[in-house]
């Protein structure tokens, strides 16, 4: 028996199972805030910890981190407009800006993976010091999200490739997108609370 269709509301939740997957999906969310907000405590207690190793002003190159702020941010905007064209009930609009979304995570990865490698050139390690272990393991965390969620956006339009935009897809589309969201409002915590205050303690 088919599940009861709503076409009064937008795509994503027309459906009652539709819409218990998307609450289900913010509750997870709320898992990974707790786990987000471990990781920065974890750092906010070891960030002077230095062990006569590097620390922030020493390593952090701002202009580099500021390349893959505007990138991330970039791609929240076209997650959007990827939300909105789906919304619109186009396919082709909504392919586009996914994969923009992808490109942009992808060259934020490529420029995170340049910076660790330059960390370790000078030295800094996750075994070099305190600070620099809950350093790595936070922004290593973020990272791996992101890199997951490239993969997971993959599979979804492989999904739209060949079966369109249903409630199904619309609602896979619009759960990744949420998660885009999520890792893009926790970088903004990284880039103020790990680079800004780092540089300027």
């Amino acid at each position: 028996m088919s599940a009861k269709v709503d076409s009064s509301l937008t795509l994503e939740y027309q459906t009652e199972q539709n819409r218990m997957n998307i609450l289900g999906f913010w509750i997870f969310l709320g898992a990974e805030i707790v786990l987000f907000a471990t990781l920065f405590a974890t750092y906010g207690v070891l960030d002077t910890r230095y062990a006569g190793g590097p620390t922030p002003h020493d390593i952090f190159k701002i202009k580099d981190v500021m390349v893959e702020t505007i990138l991330l941010l970039t791609s929240s905007f076209t997650c959007g407009i990827t939300i909105y064209e789906m919304r619109r009930n186009n396919l082709k609009g909504l392919l586009t800006w996914l994969i923009l979304t992808l490109l942009l995570g992808a060259g934020f990865i490529f420029m995170e993976a340049t910076e660790f490698i330059h960390y370790v050139h000078e030295g800094a390690t996750m075994q070099t010091s305190a600070f620099l272990s809950s350093f790595f393991v936070l922004l290593g965390t973020h990272g791996l999200h992101v890199s997951m969620g490239i993969g997971w956006a993959v599979l979804i339009i492989i999904q739209l490739l060949k079966r369109g935009l249903t409630p199904v897809t619309a609602r896979k589309t619009f759960i990744i997108g949420l998660y885009w969201h999520f890792l893009d409002v926790v970088w903004i915590f990284i880039f103020t609370f790990v680079y800004l205050a780092g540089m300027v303690s």
